[in-house]
């Protein structure tokens, strides 16, 4: 037997039965409510059944007791608050009798089923949900009936309330703007307020909050345009709705003032009372000036013992002896013609210091290089 449970999760573009001849009967009634339906291309096909001895379209089998379940269902929304406990009821009707019962793949909720069979037409599921849970806030129950012809379904929207959360409020980080990121949750939506300092923080053009609503999530940012030191602060979210209250805060610095401000600048000290920074600068300048006094002195004394030099000569040691070196001029003749130019010559007298000096006598003459 071919059934509609096969294709019932395919994406079917077409599907050909040309060439197969079924029994007609209530198991292939499923392909007439498809072909009726332009489903899967069927309506273009000539399909057959055999009704007895004779092949009749299948367009024309007509069967009763035969036909997609009907369901219905207690509620079509149900409101509760977290904690509660609820029970919803199916019934799925028809012929061949469906069988029923509530998906419920994803639900928090804790839960149980009781099934009630009145035959021939009528099979109902009970389910019972025990402390209802926020993660459930906009769950959808779904309740199949299905039997061979094909399934029905109905749905249930949950909405379960709870007092607001703060999820997330996080220091300030700069963005295009500077943010203070935040996330609220809560059912029915949460109104909020700022504190700042004692007070509701007021909301213009440069400290505003912007902030997109799903469902029962607030995410948002408290957003700053140029903030400075005089923004720096706790900042406190408050969060409220018919079920409570909650609040959250967070400490904003966007700058370091430029000095505190709640303090009054320290007069000058009268008097010779002086800061160790300034002993501390007296000292190095009173050593520097004695180690350059003490410098000048040294090379004072160097310069008296090595740096004497007579005014006509210089002294010279040599094997434990001291001679003075003096230079003598002495006049040259230039030319052939006997003219005497006073062009002088220098030659140098080596004079013992460490003997007496010579008598006073002729003094003796030296050759003149012309």
């Amino acid at each position: 037997m071919l059934s509609w449970q096969l294709f019932q999760n395919l994406q079917l573009s077409e599907l050909r039965l040309d060439d197969v001849v079924f029994e007609c009967g209530c198991d292939v009634r499923w392909i007439q409510l498809w072909q009726q339906r332009r489903v899967a291309g069927l309506h273009r096909q000539q399909l057959q059944c055999y009704s007895g001895a004779s092949r009749i379209p299948l367009r024309s089998m007509n069967i009763s007791l035969c036909d997609l379940p009907r369901i219905t269902v207690t509620h079509r929304n149900v409101t509760v608050v977290e904690g509660a406990n609820i029970t919803v009821a199916c019934n799925g009707s028809g012929s061949p009798l469906p069988e029923v019962d509530w998906t419920v793949g994803g639900l928090h909720s804790i839960n149980t089923h009781q099934s009630n069979v009145d035959w021939p037409s009528v099979h109902s599921i009970n389910l019972t949900l025990v402390n209802m849970s926020r993660e459930d806030n906009g769950f959808v129950l779904t309740c199949i009936a299905e039997n061979v012809v094909g399934m029905s379904n109905a749905s249930i929207h949950l909405t379960v309330q709870f007092p607001p959360t703060i999820l997330k409020l996080e220091e300030p980080k700069r963005r295009h703007d500077t943010c203070m990121e935040f996330t609220v949750w809560g059912y029915p939506v949460p109104t909020l307020r700022w504190i700042y300092k004692g007070k509701d923080l007021p909301q213009g053009e440069f400290v505003r909050a912007e902030m997109d609503v799903y469902q029962d999530l607030i995410e948002g940012c408290l957003t700053f345009a140029n903030p400075t030191h005089h923004n720096n602060g706790n900042y406190t979210l408050v969060a409220s709705n018919s079920l409570g209250t909650t609040t959250r805060s967070v400490y904003g610095h966007f700058l370091h003032a430029p000095f505190d401000e709640d303090e009054s600048p320290t007069p000058p000290l009268s008097g010779t009372h002086q800061s160790d920074e300034d002993t501390f600068g007296v000292s190095i300048a009173v050593g520097l000036a004695g180690f350059a006094c003490v410098l000048l002195l040294v090379l004072f004394v160097l310069i008296n013992k090595y740096g004497r030099r007579s005014k006509f000569g210089m002294k010279e040691s040599r094997g434990g002896r001291s001679r003075l070196i003096a230079p003598l001029f002495f006049p040259r003749l230039s030319g052939g013609s006997g003219e005497h130019v006073p062009r002088a010559e220098p030659y140098w007298i080596f004079h013992s210091l460490n003997h007496p000096a010579r008598p006073a006598g002729p003094t003796p003459s030296f050759p003149i290089v012309l």
